[in-house]
Parts: structure tokens; sequence; C-alpha cells
């Protein structure tokens, strides 16, 4: 038996999967001890007893209030608590909990499990990934690895049966993964060479996966049944889960059939109503539209087209439903590769990365295929970062508000480092505070805080402006390092990562209680330097390309806060620029843009200062939704021998009618 094994775990939202690297080097799944190859994500506590999986699962009926799910959509924020029997849990118990279940399911059959590579969804924030990381080792690993989603399902296909596995792909192919999960949905543009997987870009929606399409299918029907009976079945635990086990059922039914049936039983009553495919598909349209959106954007962003895109790569439970196919057969106009399992791939492609991981060690020798251990030695991927990454700083124009300074951009190729120069703000400065920030996971959404680093010790009689250089780190995953130095003397000053436990996400005007006199005004232009590391000596290292032009930084970063006040523009043009809400044009110092005449102070209040980009998708979005049809004019086909009261085409999509098949 191997000492040394090579495990790759996909811990999704709804279900998980692990699998290993068996004597030929090729990813084989481990069941668990009920013998599913897929575990639900789901615990109960029992007692003292911890029950993961089906059973889990099965008991969200009789005990709602004992059985945890989903947890994924939690995980990284501090303030998320579910109380049991008086114990209070958080999203990292519960992912502990999840991979005990997993590793013990292996163990049995590979013997100890020490170290493994657990896959995250690329937008993860730093927050989010350590807090995976703790999961792990709190399992019981000594080593973990965390690998992108995207990036997994794309070395499952470049490495397995489809790709290079068995013979190696003729020629460059840049290839879009769309990984439509549970619980969320990654997108990534990734360019394959022989012997290279990098990604181009990434982009995607945290809170975007199956269960929003069954929490509409779910709001619907017991819409239609509190109109029938008025009673509302969602108010009861016991009712609402017995329905949402039945909408889940109903949408697995509707990716291979026209038609399904559904029962919903609420207080003695009972009704079973047929759902057709069509009438799921208009309900549903919204969010298969936010899928269409996200990806056209990420291409958009990228001066990329269809054109540039070889092959289009589905992965993901959700990505079964037609509508989902459909709408990207009609986006990309080509067949989709739909070879990879959708439930296994990802944990078959952080296998494969295991594998990378350890081709250099004594399991590459455990391995009795010699060919699959050299290919593994000789496969190299590069990822990016999903989310722009920096520094709060002072406005030199406004004395009392901060805003984010983003030092490496989002999709930089990892690993990176970049040093910039700030100076102090007031003489003799003993220590400097800075809050590290990473932009939101789109162009509408909040930053995310880090934590502080907390820079001490500083030299003596300092002069104001004294040039800190502060060396933010990503990793090659995409975990985050910050150090600073003091240019003056020479002197390395201590650096440290302090998580705010009851922040997650803010906006910059909560981040105002830094004392004045540990701030910091920014005094030059970052340099991109050369990443420290040894995966870095022996992997080709990326080009980061920074800084960018000016205007093009400056319409990147996405204003965070509408307040008046903040209105002003900057007399560094590398920092972000409030732009005018008519023209895109930037503003004046005193909130009035000099092209079009528009005052920012009278519409602040309104709608928020956006970027160029922002601005873009928005004029993006309503293109796409005047081209596309209405989905009350799509002809819904009728049983023949049924009876339908067809909804008004002035009602919601949430008011959409269903045939009753009882009397």
């Amino acid at each position: 038996m191997n000492k040394t094994q090579a495990v790759g775990i996909d811990l999704g939202t709804t279900y998980s999967c692990i699998a290993h690297l068996n004597e030929h080097g090729e990813p084989a799944t481990i069941p668990n001890q009920e013998g599913e190859l897929s575990t639900p994500s789901a615990v109960l506590f029992d007692g003292a007893e911890a029950i993961v999986g089906t059973e889990a699962l099965r008991n969200t009926i009789v005990q709602p209030q004992r059985v945890i799910v989903n947890s994924k959509r939690w995980i990284g924020d501090p303030n998320k608590r579910w109380l049991i029997d008086g114990r209070p849990f958080t999203p990292t118990d519960i992912a502990t909990y999840i991979l005990k279940k997993l590793l013990s399911a292996a163990e049995e059959k590979l013997g100890k499990i020490e170290q493994a590579v657990i896959t995250v969804p690329a937008q993860f924030s730093d927050a989010q990934r350590k807090a995976t990381v703790d999961a792990g080792f709190r399992a019981g690993l000594k080593q973990v690895d965390i690998i992108n989603e995207p990036v997994a399902a794309a070395l499952c296909h470049v490495l397995g049966t489809e790709g290079l596995w068995f013979s190696e792909l003729a020629e460059e192919q840049r290839i879009l993964v769309f990984d439509l999960g549970g619980g969320t949905f990654d997108l990534s543009l990734v360019n394959y060479k022989k012997n290279e997987v990098t990604v181009i870009a990434s982009s995607g929606d945290l809170h975007l996966g199956g269960i929003d399409w069954n929490e509409i299918l779910l709001n619907a029907i017991a819409g239609q049944f509190k109109k029938e009976y008025k009673d509302d079945p969602r108010k009861n635990s016991l009712s609402l889960q017995a329905l949402a086990i039945e909408v889940e059922q109903a949408k697995r039914s509707l990716s291979v059939r026209p038609r399904t049936a559904l029962t919903c039983q609420h207080e003695g009553n009972r009704r079973t109503y047929q759902v057709e495919q069509q009438q799921f598909e208009n309900l549903t349209e919204e969010l298969v539209n936010r899928t269409e959106e996200i990806t056209l954007r990420m291409l958009k962003e990228n001066k990329m087209g269809w054109a540039h895109v070889d092959a289009v790569l589905t992965t993901g439970g959700a990505s079964r439903m037609p509508m989902i196919r459909d709408r990207l057969k009609k986006l990309s106009g080509r067949t989709l590769n739909t070879s990879l399992s959708p439930d296994q791939s990802i944990a078959h492609g952080a296998t494969y990365y295991a594998g990378m991981v350890l081709s250099n060690s004594k399991f590459a020798r455990s391995i009795l295929n010699k060919e699959a251990t050299k290919r593994l030695a000789q496969v190299k991927q590069v990822s990016v970062n999903a989310r722009g990454l920096g520094i709060l700083v002072r406005d030199p124009n406004q004395n009392d508000t901060r805003v984010p300074h983003y030092l490496i951009p989002a999709n930089t190729p990892l690993p990176t480092s970049i040093t910039h120069s700030y100076g102090t703000v007031v003489k003799n400065q003993k220590r400097v505070r800075l809050c590290i920030v990473e932009s939101g996971t789109g162009p509408d959404k909040p930053i995310a805080q880090l934590g502080t680093c907390s820079i001490h010790d500083l030299p003596l009689d300092l002069p104001e402006g004294s040039e800190i250089a502060v060396t933010i780190l990503y990793d090659a995953q995409a975990r985050v390092h910050v150090s600073a130095k003091d240019v003056t003397s020479g002197k390395e000053a201590t650096t440290e990562i302090i998580r705010e436990e009851n922040l997650t996400t803010k906006q910059t005007e909560d981040f105002t209680e830094i004392d004045d006199q540990e701030d910091l005004k920014d005094i030059d232009q970052p340099t991109s330097t050369a990443a420290a590391s040894k995966e870095s000596s022996t992997k080709k290292k990326p080009t980061t390309q920074i800084p960018e032009s000016r205007k093009a930084r400056a319409r990147k970063i996405t204003k965070i806060t509408d307040s008046p006040s903040t209105i002003s523009k900057l007399s560094d043009a590398d920092r972000p620029i409030p732009l005018c809400n008519e023209c895109g044009e930037p503003l004046n110092v005193r909130g009035e843009c000099e092209l079009c005449g528009q005052s920012a102070s009278k519409k602040a209040r309104r709608r928020p200062t956006i970027s160029a980009a922002a601005r873009s998708k928005q004029k993006t979005s309503e293109s796409a939704k005047k081209k596309r049809p209405s989905a009350n004019k799509r002809v819904q086909q009728k049983p023949s021998n049924r009876t339908k009261r067809q909804a008004s085409p002035e009602n919601d999509p949430g008011e959409e009618e269903f045939w009753n098949m009882t009397e």
C-alpha cells in the first residue's frame, strides 16, 4: 500500500466528493461507507453525534432544526452561527465534519491520509480560503493545498481520457470552463498548450447555483398552494422541508423529461402538481440571464469574443439543466463539451493537481506507470487572482476619507508580488496600521476586508512623508502575505495580519476608526517584484503588467461610497477617480463634470458613481434584454387530456400556475 497518497477533495455546497490517483496514475472516486460516490453536504446533530450524508438529508423532514445544509455559502463569515442543543456551530465546523466523513471512508481503503488538495470557488476571498484550509487541518490533515474549481475541471479535461492522458492535444486551445454547481457559479477562461494550463481570467457569483433554481420553484408551488387552501406551507418547517425535497427531485427530472409531478402537503391538505420544463424555464429565466451577463462581461473585460474560444467545457450538477446548455449553445454558437462528469470532475482535477504537487516525492516512485509519473511532473498550471488586492489609503483632498488603492488588479497571474511606497502622515510616527482589502465579487459588490497589518517599532524622529515600502504577495494558491520596510533606515518592521472577527464585507466609511497617526498617504507608483518561493523557482514566473494607464486604472476601480463629501478628483491619477454618471468623465474637486456640466452632488443620493466597466456591464445587460424575447411569448405544450388555468401575461413569473393532478 502506498505510504503517500495523492488525494483531491471537492468540498461542495450541496454534495462533496473525494478521489485519489491509483497505481496507474488515474483518478478514482472513493465511495463513502454507504457506497455513494457523492456525499450530501448535510450534517445532522443527534445528541453528541454528528451524522453526515444521506441520513442527515433524510432527517431534514423529521428534524429540520437539527440538520445543517448548504453551509459553504457562509464559510469565512465570522458572524454566522447555528445553535443546536445550546451549542454554536460555525461554517468551518460544518466543513470539518464533512471532510472527516470523506477522509474516514478514504482511509479505510488507503490508510492514513495526511495531505490533500481541496477545491474552492475562484471567487473565494482570502478569508474563505483560510477557513477552508482550517477545516482541513481540523479534520486531521497535516498539509492542505487548495485549487480553484474551474482550474481543477480544466486539468481533468486535459489530463483525462479526453485530453493528453492517452493522447496529446494537437494544438493550443483556449477553453471556457462553465462550472455551475449547487451553490456557486464559477467561470474561467483557460489557455492550454503542451504541458501547461494557464488561467487567463476568472469570474462568477458565489450566490448563484442550483439551490437558487430550487427556491424559485418552491416559492411558486407554495404560492399556488396558499391561494387554493389559504395556508402557507412555508410557515411550517416540516412542510417546507418536505416540499424542498420534492422540488429538488422535480428539478432533476426536468433535466431529462419535458414534465414531472411533485406533491405539496400541509396541515392535512395534499395536492400534486404537474410542472412542465418550459414553465420551469419561464420562472427561472432571470437566473439564466445572470449567468449570461457574467459570461459576456468576463469576455468583454478581457477584450475577447467567442471567436477566441475554442471549446466550452461544462461541469457542476446544475449545468445539466437544458435551459443552461441551450443558452450556452446559443451564446457560443458551438457544441458544448459535456464529457466531464458534473459530479466527479472537480475532485478528479484536484487529484491530478495533488499528483503534480507530489510528483517529485516518494509518491512518484510508488506509481507503477512511469509514463504517468513523467506526465504529472511535466504539466504545470498557472492560476490568477479573481479579486483585486490592495489597502485603504488617505484621500489627499478629503482627509477624513479613505479609499481602496488596489496594488494587484484582478486576473493577475499567480504567484505575484507588488511593492508600493507610501508616506507617513505625521512627524515621528511610531507605527502604521494598514487595512488590507479585496475588491468585491462583481462591479456592484462591496469590498471585503481581509484584516489589518500592524507595523510597529518605526525608527525615532522620522519626518512626515517618510517612505514606507509595503509589499503584498499573492501566492500560487491565492493566499495573501504582507510585509513592510522603512526605506529611511532599511529596518524591516514586524507585520501581523489581524482578522477582525466582526467583519466580513464593509463599505469604506466603516474604516474611519484608524488613528490619524497610524495612517499612510500615497507617494509613489507600484513596482512588480518576483515572488520569492520555492514553487516560483521551479515554475515559469508570470509577468505582471502593472501599473496600467492612469485612465484605465481609474475606471476599473468601482467607487465604494456615494457620500457627496467623498466626491473629489485625486491628485495622483493612479488612484480611484469618481466618474460622471452621465458621460463617464472624471469629476473635478467640486464634484462637477467639466465636459457635460452635471453636478455629482445632485445625483449621488440617487445612484452611486460607477466605473466604466460597470457602466459597460449595464449597457450590455440592457441590450441583451432588448434582444431577448419575453418569456411570456414562449409557446407551452399542453398535455392532451388535462386542463390548465393559463397565467395572465401581466402576472409575475412567480404567479405561474401548474396543472392540478388531484381532484
